[in-house]
């Protein structure tokens, strides 16, 4: 009989915990781990991307070495930055973001640096990878879109009555979101002197 008993209260505990949304809260938790996945695969993918374009410009031998150097010190900063999906609050995508922000901008300095060397720019694997990088980078802006998308419809669902009550006895807490950097408002000074 005590057997029984206990079956119907685990019977009755489980239907009340999926009726209650766990199983959807649970769900959309994976779903912005899956996702983080893949905003880490396509910076994984810019990174491998850089050896090849590094070699290539150090191909010409006057090319300045300190923003080479900057590249790689940054990629490598970029690249051992490594984030638990589980704990993705604001605080570690911000900083996940500053070490690829460093990233973005060393590369942003390399290729307007190319500019003065016609020879490097004409140089079609320089040019192969310069498109690769560009396509990476929409990739980048796609995948974090997405990103947002599902951490805006996950936060959204555990602050909804009911489930606000008790999302965070289960562990379901807001997750951080991917923000515009800091400036990033602000229009850029074009000057052509």
């Amino acid at each position: 009989m005590k057997k029984l008993r206990n079956i119907l209260i685990l019977f009755i505990v489980t239907i009340s915990l999926s009726s209650c949304g766990y199983n959807n809260m649970v769900e959309k938790s994976e779903n912005i781990e899956g996702q983080w996945a893949q905003v880490e695969n396509v910076y994984q993918r810019r990174a491998d991307l850089i050896p090849n374009l590094v070699n290539t410009v150090k191909g010409y031998a006057d090319f300045e070495k300190e923003t080479l150097t900057e590249v790689i010190e940054a990629r490598s900063k970029a690249t051992s930055m490594n984030i638990d999906a589980g704990n993705l609050n604001a605080e570690s995508i911000a900083e996940f973001q500053a070490a690829q922000g460093q990233l973005t901008s060393a590369l942003s300095k390399l290729l307007v640096t190319v500019e003065r060397y016609p020879d490097l720019k004409a140089n079609q694997n320089f040019l192969e990878l310069q498109a690769q990088l560009e396509g990476t980078e929409n990739r980048i802006t796609v995948e974090r879109k997405k990103f947002n998308d599902v951490t805006r419809d996950y936060n959204a669902y555990i602050k909804k009555l009911p489930r606000v009550l008790y999302a965070g006895w289960f562990g379901f807490e807001e997750k951080g979101y991917f923000e515009a950097d800091q400036g990033a408002e602000e229009v850029p000074e074009v000057n052509f002197n």
